[in-house]
């Protein structure tokens, strides 16, 4: 049987940046990744010629350090710095 990783469960608490697109923590980062998903998605916030590039809003801007433009596999960088 294989083990979970408790660390990638574990509930982190979300700053108040991330929390404006994903709700109030405390949360495990795979909610929070499937929470931004979900609003990137509803947001139409995916570049329509590059899907792998997310365009920043006015909330994002402040997740993605004033990106405005951040790669899908670049993401988590910039999450984890919002997670404690």
């Amino acid at each position: 049987m294989a083990k979970t990783n408790s660390a990638f469960m574990k509930p982190m608490t979300v700053s108040p940046e991330l929390a404006a697109v994903v709700g109030n923590g405390p949360m495990p980062r795979s909610e929070v990744v499937s929470k931004i998903w979900v609003y990137i998605k509803a947001n139409n916030l995916q570049n329509p010629s590059d899907k792998k590039m997310i365009m920043s809003d006015e909330k994002l801007l402040k997740v993605f350090g004033g990106e405005k433009t951040v790669h899908m596999m670049k993401m988590a960088g910039h999450i984890s710095k919002h997670l404690s």
